[in-house]
């Protein structure tokens, strides 16, 4: 096996997703790295710091020039940042020097690393966003066909009360209108650049606010004043984000693993994996794979969380966990939102099975709804005891609790209490609410 699944050839099918891949790569960096060093020379170029052709040379050779990252690999394991050997590779590149000089004037590597990742992320973010509201707006649709069809609610494990079906689905999708909100919010905390030089005063950077509103107008990102070399608490923000999103989509992956499982079958996933040896079986494999990318990306949040504690003005070693970490709890969560898109346009149920765990014959199900009606006629405690003692009889005797129910308290309209449409109460209304706002998201 590879290092990590998202590398590995095999896994790649299983783990991969080649969309969010492709901003993770050393040729990715690279490129990031170079358009934020063109940034920062065409602004010093424009506001004077550096000659504005030699600002206008390197915004040009950004675009134009090959670096190979295998070449940069080795000053970057004595230096442990890799803007270094990028500036003597530019200077070899350009063959240059009179304008070269200029490359990365006054900056330091962690202003580059940083609005570097920042650039990637804003991409990822743009996926991620899309993927939500695709996810969102099928299981609206879900939600919205299957308002009223009844199904067994379960709490414990155990059978308790009718839902609806579109209700369960509008549990699954209304976390994730909650995150698409709070990805708008992130946004602008998130995706600035930074731009404060070694110790984070900017004392090297001449115009320093002109040249930050100047730079990131060019790379389409927010300017901030204030450095954030050891402050982040943005990135801490974007890793809890993306776990919320990641427990959000388990949360669907363990529903479905539990609706799907034999002797309940009240789901179909439209497609599943097929067994070694045995024909027969079609196994959960996407609910299955949600459920694992939930528990990757808790554990990859608690080393980004634990990177916010960042030593004095910049602090290698919580930097490098940032590092080893972000592109993998991205790649977890893009894996996540591919899988639960796809389950989220071929989820179906299976009325058939629903129905029949609903009322399994005996009516059990419909014993808090028999305390109520008792309720308003006796006290509630000695209608819930009567009812508890009807079940253990239905269960002793096989006889229906509602059968039971109405030979004891013929006053009681049991044919209409004792049915699944009577119970539902507010499940058709959150169903149709929840499509309706993922249809307006």
């Amino acid at each position: 096996m590879a290092v990590t699944p998202f590398d590995s050839a095999i896994f790649r099918g299983l783990f991969g997703d080649d969309e969010v891949a492709k901003l993770f790569t050393d040729s990715a960096e690279v490129r990031a790295l170079l358009l934020v060093e063109g940034a920062l020379a065409e602004a010093q170029g424009k506001l004077g710091t550096i000659p504005a052709e030699s600002g206008a040379f390197i915004k040009r050779a950004v675009m134009e020039v090959q670096i190979d990252p295998a070449g940069l690999s080795i000053e970057t394991g004595t230096n442990a940042v890799v803007v270094p050997a990028l500036v003597k590779a530019f200077h070899a590149a350009t063959d240059a020097p009179e304008h070269a000089q200029y490359f990365h004037w006054g900056a330091t590597s962690q202003d580059i690393i940083d609005t570097a990742l920042m650039l990637r992320l804003k991409q990822v973010l743009v996926i991620f966003e899309s993927r939500l509201k695709n996810i969102t707006q099928s299981l609206g649709s879900l939600a919205q066909t299957h308002a009223d069809l009844p199904m067994a609610g379960r709490t414990y494990g155990q059978i308790a009360a009718p839902t609806s079906f579109g209700a369960t689905v509008a549990s699954w999708g209304i976390p994730l209108l909650s995150h698409l909100t709070r990805l708008n919010e992130l946004r602008p905390r998130l995706l600035r650049i930074s731009l404060s030089g070694a110790a984070g005063t900017a004392s090297m950077l001449t115009n320093g606010p002109a040249l930050r509103r100047e730079m990131a107008k060019s790379l389409g990102l927010d300017h901030t004043n204030t450095s954030w070399h050891s402050t982040r608490d943005t990135i801490a923000e974007f890793s809890g984000w993306i776990t919320l999103v990641t427990g959000s989509l388990g949360k669907l992956g363990e529903d479905l693993l539990l609706l799907t499982q034999s002797g309940i079958n009240e789901v179909s996933l439209g497609g599943g994996g097929a067994s070694s040896t045995m024909p027969q079986k079609s196994n959960p494999v996407l609910p299955s794979l949600l459920v694992a990318l939930a528990s990757q990306t808790t554990a990859l949040n608690m080393a980004l969380q634990g990177a916010a504690a960042h030593r004095q003005q910049r602090d290698g070693a919580a930097w490098f966990v940032e590092w080893m970490n972000i592109g993998q709890i991205s790649m977890s969560c893009a894996r996540a939102l591919s899988a639960a898109e796809t389950l989220a346009t071929n989820v179906a149920p299976n009325t058939d099975a629903m129905a029949a765990h609903i009322d399994d014959g005996m009516g059990l199900i419909y014993a808090e709804t028999l305390s109520f009606a008792l309720a308003a006629s006796m006290p509630r405690p000695k209608a819930q005891a009567a009812v508890k003692q009807l079940c253990l009889q239905a269960k002793s005797d096989n006889t229906p609790l509602p059968e039971l129910a109405a030979a004891k308290w013929p006053d009681l309209d049991i044919a209409s209490l004792c049915t699944p449409a009577s119970q539902l109460g507010e499940a058709p209304a959150q169903a149709r609410a929840f499509a309706k706002a993922a249809k307006e998201y």
